[in-house]
């Protein structure tokens, strides 16, 4: 029986070390065996860009509602119509699910801090579970630094808590 992946996201301002962090959390992941999907919330505004001069990318440009392409054991799809991103995710077989960005969704959270103007963001969100941080922080448990991946084997414990529950 398939079971719906454990979802974290990695969470923080602009340059705050947001993908880094997913980045080392789905490499250490990986290597202990677990299979994790990511997605990231393009929060800059506008669209995310498409790999220009691709048949994929003039498909979509021309009308396709979606447009995929496969080669080399990579599938990847673009679409222009509103889709529930999260019940695509949910089709797979993934253990854990990191979102980036998303910070109002109401999943589990981990913050990543890069100055004290940015330590409001603690006190704005719901479902903090961990803080990733560039600076020292007077709070005392979940609370690594952006270059120590600790991190990395407390969201491994997390999650496999998570999963025998």
């Amino acid at each position: 029986m398939k079971t719906e992946p454990l979802v974290l996201q990695v969470v923080g301002y602009q340059n705050s070390g947001k993908t880094t962090v997913a980045g080392n959390i789905l490499r250490y992941l990986t290597k202990k065996g677990y299979k994790a999907g990511s997605f990231k919330h393009h929060g800059h505004g506008g669209t995310p860009l498409l790999p220009e001069d691709k048949d994929s990318t003039r498909l979509l440009q021309a009308g396709s509602v979606l447009s995929g392409v496969s080669g080399g054991g990579l599938l990847t799809f673009s679409t222009n119509v509103q889709l529930d991103w999260m019940a695509i995710y949910q089709l797979t077989d993934i253990d854990i699910l990191l979102i980036e960005g998303y910070k109002q969704k109401n999943y589990d959270k981990i913050v990543c801090i890069r100055s004290e103007d940015e330590v409001d963001l603690l006190r704005q969100l719901s479902n903090i579970v961990a803080i990733i941080s560039w600076i020292p922080l007077p709070y005392e448990t979940n609370v690594f630094p952006i270059n120590d991946n600790q991190y990395c084997v407390w969201v491994s414990e997390y999650l496999e808590n998570k999963l025998k529950s």
